[in-house]
This record gives structure tokens, C-alpha cells and sequence, in this order.
């Protein structure tokens, strides 16, 4: 494709912006690794909920949708929309609470929450599987739907479209810290949704579609609409609807959807300004990921199935598109090429700014594990503070490298997304419970992150013709098994260590029971008397919430469908239940 000299003003004026806001960010990031990392814990709930939905807004998540609806129809993305419940959980249980720990990543919590070498073994390993494995594959399956983009658009090399899609984004997030990768999340949000809006225009104005009327009734489209699985076919139901709604929501560790929170979006949490901020934050990226951003997506995967039937009529049209890299994901960057000169521009930019985003964040997320929970606790206790920065800086540089040469090696989004989801297949739970229940220990995490990631393997070489969601609800059973019975086995955690837990987090409930009812006896309070548990308002607020967001999101649908008796429906549920939110708000900050 030929960009025009205002496609490039465009695409340059954003490269500037971002530079700048490292540039302005540098000086205070680099005070101190609290500042580097969490931007000083001053940041107010807007910010941090729009950084925390940019992450997730990338290059790979269009293309992902795209394939998923190519594939298995709009009702195929509950393989993510189920993992709303666990979002909205995290938002009114756990957002508080990670806030109220003080701790400076979630990495950092296992010392908290667990004692001895169990505990700082447990801490190291996973600051440096989350900081640096877990981390360059996340930026390996963003980065190869950068490089899908690159190669239909523009015809670039994967390594030309990494080279160049990740220079700025190292720069600004090793001069800036969290604070500039904020920042400019907040910018790089509003252009990518209005790229994504405007590509999904364009799509349904293209002459082989001829208009919004025109795709709904083709033939390639009507099949693929329905919001709900086909219930009469087992196999699908299980896999797009039952199994993600019933198991995967609270059983599986994902990038983004960790039960309990974790990784960025905890990052954010422990960044906001207070207790209420954090939880502000988490219901923001709730509304926006999951109700405010998919249809675009969408149109424009409907839309692609009109012009680009199938993967071959890709391949025909994009002749210079490796053979390893085809597949219904090129759907998305394939309607792109349709785009007018000017509007081009804008969509590249955003294009961009969705992969800055997501790149940025995780090379921070990912340095702040190994700089402080690897570095300075096991390397260099007594590192200065600029050490400290320095590390971070090399390790947000090292993690850009290693995800990229990934990239290289990886097939699509989804591929990446299959692997995630199996590897933390069943250690979800530990994750919720960990909060509630004394008896949870260290050993009980060990051996479920090392069962996990065993029988994912195990299945890879040997069941691999299994269903996914066969191997999936298998991984979880193991999984969860293995961890219970460890904890059960297991001398719990030292008596000092629960008190200590619960003098500092107050989480409340019977499965603290004991831990209070003992040290009452000794004359020791570790609750405020008359302190209610709000953990059931906030279940009660998760599942109103839910209501809210899922309203929202099928609303959307069938307005766009022309339904207008379920749209006005569930336009009507979603407002209800968004002003029962509001009201049992307040209980929670009591």
C-alpha cells in the first residue's frame, strides 16, 4: 500500500507525542523504582482504567475477534467474554485489598501472604517465569499480529515491522516508567478506538458488502451472528459457552483476567491513589474492554467474510504473506488495505498505538518483576535506588529482543492464546482462595504451577488430537486436585505469618475464622470490632455489574442487528443495573 504525505504527518505527529511523554516523564521516573514502576501510587482511577483497557486493546485482539468470528461465528468470543465474571470479581472483592497489601508488585505478595523459603522460592521462580517467559510470550503474540499487519499492508519483513514497531515503544517506556506508558495509554485508547470505528465503516461501505443491511442478509454472514452457541451441538456449546462460563472464569490464570487480579492490572491497582481509585480503575477497564470495544471488531470480521471468503482468496490477494502466517486472522489488516488515503493514516496510527500500549506495559510489568522481586531481593539487597532504574531500563530493553525473535516463530494470535490459557489451566482457583483461606500455603502454588504447566505439555505430545476443551477442563481437574490435596497435606503457614496477613489486609470471613478466634484468645484483636465482611455485597455488586456490562454489550449487538425488542430490553437491564451498582457502591466503601 502507498501511505500519502499526510498519512505520514499523521503517523509522525503520533511517534512524536509518545517520545515527547517519555521525554517529559523521564526525570520524575527516574527518582526512584517506586517512581519508575508505579508512578509514585498518585494515580487517579480515569487513568489507570483507560491504561489498564489499552493494554488489552493491541494489534493481536482484532485479529484474534476476527479469527474467532471467521471461524466459529460473534458467539465464539465467549471464549473471552466469559471472563468478565472474573473482572468484575476482581473489581469489587479484590481491588482493595491490593491496594490496602502496600506491596510493589503482585510478585511481592507471596512474601505477604506465605512464609519461609517456600515463600521467597516461590517469589524468585515466578518473577522471573511471569518477568521474562510468561512476558515474551504475551509480547510475542502481539507482535506477530503486528507483523500479519506489516506484511499485508505494507509488505514488510517480520523483522522490519519489529524493528520498527518497537523502537519508540522501548524508548518512551525506558525513559518514562509507568508514568509515561500511562500517559500515553491514555492517548493511544482514543486513537485506536477511533481507528477501529473507522475501520469498521469502511468496511461495511465496501462494494462487495453494500452496506450494514446488505451484510447481515449475505450468505457467508447469516450463520455467524447468533450471540449464543447452537445448543443442539454439543461439542460447540461446551467449548464456546458452557465450559467458559462454568470453569474457565474462575480456574485459569490469563494476561489480563487473572482471578483475584494480578500482573498489570494489579500494577495499576497498587499505582492508584487510594482504595476507591483502584477500584474505580478496575470497573472502567470492565465497561470499556468488554462492552464499549468489541463490535467494531466484529463488523469488520463479518465484513472480511463478504470480500475474503476464505483463507485462500487471502492468500491470493496477499501473494507476499509467508505460508506459515495465513490464516482467518489476516481477515482484519486484509479490509484495511481498502482504507482511503488520509483515513489510512489515522487507522495505521491507531494500529500502532494499540501494539505501543500493550508492548509497553508488559516490558514494564515484566522489568519490575525481575528488578525488584529477582534483583534486589535475591541479587543486590542493598542496590541504590538508581541501580535499580538502570536494571529495569536493560530488562524493559532485554524483554522487547526476546519477545520479538518469538514473534518470529509463532503462527497467530490465537495460537498464543490456546498456549496461555492451557499452561494456567486449573491454578485460577489458588488465586481467589489465597484471600480467604488460612490453609492455602506456599507448597500449594508450587506444585499447581508445576502441575499446570507439566500436563499442558504432557497433552501437547501426547492427547494432542483431544478438543481443547477436553484438554482444558482435564487440565483444571489435575490441577485444582493436586493443589488441594498439597494444602490439606502440607503444614499451613506459620501463625505470625497469617496474623500478620490479616492485621494488615483485614479480608475477613470464616475462612479466617480460626486465625482471629486464636489470637482472641491470647487477648489479641486482629479485627476492627463492629467491621462488617463486605465480601458478599461485593459478590452481590459482581453480579449486578455483570448484568450491567453483558446488557451493554448484547444491546449493542442487536441494536446494530435491528432486534429492537431485545435491544431495547437489554438497553433497559443494563441501565437498571448499573444504577443497582451505584447504590450498593457505597456499602462497599463503608
Amino acid at each position: 500500500m502507498q501511505l500519502q504525505t499526510f498519512d505520514w504527518a499523521i503517523i509522525g505527529a503520533f511517534f512524536l507525542v509518545s517520545l515527547l511523554v517519555g521525554l517529559v516523564s523521564m526525570r520524575r521516573a527516574g527518582k526512584n523504582s517506586e517512581e519508575f514502576f508505579l508512578s509514585g501510587r498518585s494515580m487517579p482511577w480515569w487513568l489507570l482504567g483507560t491504561s489498564m483497557v489499552a493494554t488489552t486493546f493491541s494489534t493481536d485482539t482484532p485479529n484474534l475477534v476476527t479469527d474467532l468470528v471467521r471461524g466459529g461465528g460473534v458467539s465464539a468470543n465467549w471464549a473471552w467474554w466469559a471472563f468478565l465474571l472474573t473482572g468484575m470479581l476482581t473489581t469489587f472483592v479484590y481491588a482493595r485489598l491490593w491496594r490496602r497489601s502496600g506491596v510493589f508488585t503482585d510478585i511481592e505478595f507471596y512474601e505477604l501472604r506465605y512464609g519461609g523459603r517456600p515463600a521467597a522460592l516461590l517469589r524468585g521462580f515466578r518473577a522471573l517465569y511471569l518477568g521474562l517467559f510468561f512476558n515474551m510470550v504475551v509480547i510475542a503474540s502481539v507482535s506477530v499480529a503486528a507483523i500479519k499487519i506489516g506484511g499485508i499492508m505494507f509488505g514488510l519483513s517480520p523483522f522490519q515491522t519489529i524493528f520498527w514497531a518497537s523502537l519508540i515503544t522501548v524508548l518512551y517506556s525506558a525513559l518514562g516508567g509507568l508514568r509515561g506508558v500511562i500517559l500515553t495509554d491514555f492517548v493511544q485508547f482514543g486513537l485506536a478506538m477511533l481507528g477501529s470505528l473507522a475501520a469498521a465503516w469502511y468496511a461495511v461501505a465496501h462494494p462487495k458488502v453494500g452496506g450494514l443491511g446488505n451484510l447481515l442478509a449475505h450468505e457467508n454472514v447469516v450463520g455467524k451472528l447468533s450471540l449464543l452457541p447452537d445448543f443442539s451441538d454439543t461439542n460447540a456449546a461446551l467449548a464456546i459457552f458452557i465450559v467458559p462460563l462454568a470453569v474457565q472464569w474462575w480456574s485459569v490464570w490469563y494476561p489480563g483476567s487473572e482471578p483475584g487480579g494480578g500482573g498489570y492490572v494489579a500494577q495499576r491497582m497498587l499505582a492508584a491513589k487510594d482504595e476507591q481509585n483502584a477500584m474505580g480503575a478496575s470497573l472502567l477497564f470492565m465497561v470499556a474492554h468488554y462492552a464499549l470495544r468489541p463490535w467494531p471488531w466484529i463488523i469488520v470480521a463479518l465484513a472480511s467474510l463478504v470480500v475474503f471468503p476464505d483463507v485462500d482468496s487471502i492468500a491470493a490477494a496477499f501473494p507476499s504473506v509467508a505460508a506459515d502466517k495465513l490464516g482467518n486472522d489476516l481477515g482484519y489488516p486484509a479490509m484495511l488495505t481498502f482504507l482511503p488515503p488520509g483515513l489510512l493514516g489515522l487507522v495505521v496510527a491507531s494500529l500502532i498505538a494499540a501494539y505501543m500500549s500493550t508492548i509497553s506495559t508488559q516490558i514494564n510489568l515484566g522489568a519490575s518483576y525481575v528488578t525488584n522481586d529477582f534483583w534486589k531481593r535475591f541479587v543486590s539487597p542493598k542496590a541504590s535506588e538508581r541501580e535499580l532504574v538502570n536494571v529495569g531500563r536493560v530488562v524493559t530493553v532485554l524483554l522487547m529482543v526476546l519477545g520479538g525473535l518469538l514473534a518470529l516463530k509463532l503462527q497467530s494470535a490465537k495460537q498464543a492464546f490456546d498456549l496461555l490459557m492451557q499452561i494456567g489451566a486449573g491454578t485460577g482457583l489458588i488465586f481467589i482462595l489465597r484471600w480467604f483461606w488460612w490453609r492455602v500455603n506456599a507448597w500449594s502454588e508450587i506444585v499447581a504451577m508445576i502441575v499446570s504447566f507439566v500436563f499442558a505439555l504432557a497433552i501437547f505430545f501426547v492427547q494432542p488430537a483431544w478438543a481443547d476443551y477436553v484438554k482444558f477442563t482435564a487440565g483444571v481437574a489435575v490441577t485444582t486436585v493436586a493443589w488441594v490435596l498439597v494444602a490439606l497435606a502440607t503444614p499451613a503457614e506459620s501463625r505470625e505469618v497469617l496474623e500478620n496477613f490479616v492485621r494488615k489486609l483485614r479480608p475477613g470471613g470464616p475462612g479466617w475464622a480460626k486465625i482471629v478466634r486464636a489470637a482472641r484468645e491470647r487477648g489479641e484483636e486482629l479485627e476492627t470490632p463492629g467491621q462488617g465482611w463486605n465480601v458478599p455485597a461485593g459478590i452481590l455488586c459482581t453480579f449486578f455489574g455483570c448484568l450491567m456490562v453483558y446488557g451493554a454489550l448484547f444491546a449493542t449487538g442487536y441494536w446494530i442487528y435491528g432486534q429492537m425488542a431485545l435491544a431495547i430490553g437489554l438497553t433497559a437491564l443494563a441501565v437498571v443495573s448499573g444504577g443497582i451498582v451505584v447504590a450498593l457502591w457505597r456499602r462497599l466503601a463503608a
